[in-house]
């Protein structure tokens, strides 16, 4: 291990306090990355040249699509870390379950959620339900990448202890240094993630229902099990053969991005 390692950046968790109300980098983060998606998902919608013949959402409808994914991706987020991640101590004291500002917001349980707030807006826009998941995921590695930063000042889900010249102490994970993971998956899952969706979707992936939300589920569980090496799982992540729970959730997202993609990509029937 290196005598060396760089410094947390100590930040303290709760950006100002407004009398009794304390404003949490954590929420914030929430908020940057919902506000910021739904201006992108509106310039999105508004490009009429990305959309060739398929029928797609108003820039006005999107203020609800974004109220929906919201309260959908909370809700489940936090139920999903409950039920995945921590059942035993979520049961026996279930008050804790709605005390989201101690963090403890599952993915996979967001996007549980989501799915079910973009498939009630389909139905009531009368719009094909993939074109709608389309659109947000084109959007969601925004918000991933705000949530990882936020894991990161918190801080929590720290990485796996490391040599590497970057590694960091983090407080209350001891005294070694550790990978810095939260960034890791900020980059692949954030960054990266968004610039493939973006190329994808100034190709033309938007005229092909579904071809977006495939390439976000083969990309997010492919970068998500990758960074998956890197970061410490706890006792209710880590699983059998060094597998975590983070790899077993991410895998059914690649298989179902790579029937979406198959789908996407069929050829399209040609009308005599």
């Amino acid at each position: 291990m290196p005598i060396l390692a760089l410094p947390f950046p100590m930040i303290d968790p709760v950006l100002v306090e407004l009398g009794p109300l304390p404003i949490r980098w954590y929420a914030l983060a929430y908020i940057a990355g919902l506000a910021l998606g739904w201006l992108y998902a509106r310039r999105l919608v508004s490009r009429e040249h990305l959309w060739g013949e398929v029928a797609h959402p108003s820039r006005e409808s999107l203020d609800d699509l974004l109220v929906y994914v919201a309260i959908g991706v909370i809700i489940g987020g936090r139920l999903g870390h409950v039920l995945f991640y921590e059942r035993d101590f979520y049961f026996q004291h279930p008050e804790e379950i709605v005390k989201t500002w101690k963090g403890g917001m599952a993915f996979h349980g967001g996007l549980i959620g989501a799915i079910v707030a973009m498939t009630f807006f389909a139905w009531r826009e009368k719009i094909f339900a993939l074109t709608i998941s389309d659109i947000c995921a084109a959007v969601a590695p925004i918000g991933i990448f705000f949530g990882r930063l936020a894991n990161f000042i918190k801080p929590e889900m720290w990485g796996r202890e490391s040599d590497v010249p970057w590694a960091m102490v983090f407080p209350g994970a001891g005294d070694a240094p550790r990978h810095p993971s939260q960034l890791y998956e900020a980059g692949l899952e954030g960054v990266a993630l968004y610039i493939l969706l973006a190329i994808a979707v100034q190709r033309g992936a938007l005229k092909r229902p579904g071809l977006a939300t495939g390439l976000f589920g083969v990309g997010y569980g492919v970068a998500r099990s990758v960074s998956e090496f890197f970061r410490e799982p706890d006792h209710s992540e880590a699983l059998d053969n060094g597998l975590t729970m983070g790899m077993a959730l991410s895998a059914p997202m690649v298989l179902i991005g790579v029937g979406l993609i198959l789908y996407a990509l069929r050829p399209q029937r040609v009308e005599a």
